[in-house]
């Protein structure tokens, strides 16, 4: 064939787009399997450093299983639907189902003898986006750890919800008023405890230049935790108000 042809410049072409469409298919059919993984035990890194354990991905599997004893899918009245793997559930896409049908995912953690309850958050921040873990104490309402991370925040402002500072300024506060209602953890920039001191204010304060991510994430946790309530406040739990 005359190399010089249209139909040979066709025929290569088209059989280079196969190639390199081939060659692209099966490597990222060879890769979804680690892919799939990597993903899996960075979800168990998060929840583990709500506990304080921090670990890298090699060993995230086996300290997950030392410290985490239960995970549960909660139903919006509080029970345990036994059918359910609560790791495998995706917020992402229980979200948009209506409350009644969604089931909601619960660790529970044991470290050196006390005991954590593990809740995964999902919300909107400025862009797209935004979620997290918060970790709570034996009274169920003290918060021990939490981790946040987005998809689309603005570096410099949004994404520093990802930094250990601003995690670290949710570290005691209390998710409940003395009356016992849920009232959660408002991302202030009128916030008058810069340093976090007071841990009774249920209050952190606020990213500069980042007022619509820091907002998604005081709804995030008020919308995600409301859920949680009825397990949260069953009769045969005492929680913490002081």
């Amino acid at each position: 064939m005359n190399r010089d042809s249209n139909a040979y410049t066709f025929i290569f072409a088209t059989l280079m787009v196969l190639v390199v469409a081939s060659t692209l298919a099966f490597t990222a059919s060879s890769l979804k399997e680690l892919q799939a993984s990597n993903v899996r035990k960075e979800k168990m890194q998060n929840i583990l450093a709500t506990i304080g354990i921090e670990t890298d991905r090699e060993k995230a599997e086996s300290l997950y299983k030392e410290y985490i004893t239960a995970q549960l899918a909660l139903t919006a009245s509080g029970d345990i639907d036994q059918n359910v793997n609560a790791f495998e559930i995706s917020l992402n896409n229980e979200i948009k189902k209506p409350a009644i049908e969604q089931r909601f995912p619960l660790y529970e953690a044991n470290v050196n003898g006390s005991k954590f309850y593990i809740v995964p958050l999902r919300g909107v921040g400025l862009w797209d986006a935004i979620w997290g873990y918060i970790a709570l104490k034996e009274d169920r309402n003290t918060i021990q750890g939490a981790v946040f991370d987005h998809k689309g925040e603005t570096a410099g402002l949004g994404a520093e919800i990802t930094q250990q500072w601003f995690q670290d300024r949710f570290v005691g506060e209390k998710l409940f008023d003395p009356q016992g209602q849920l009232v959660g953890i408002n991302v202030s920039k009128t916030n008058n405890d810069p340093k976090d001191k007071d841990k009774d204010d249920h209050e952190v304060d606020a990213i500069s230049g980042a007022t619509i991510t820091g907002d998604g994430v005081t709804d995030m946790i008020l919308e995600r935790f409301k859920h949680y309530l009825p397990y949260l406040k069953a009769e045969n739990i005492t929680v913490a108000l002081n």
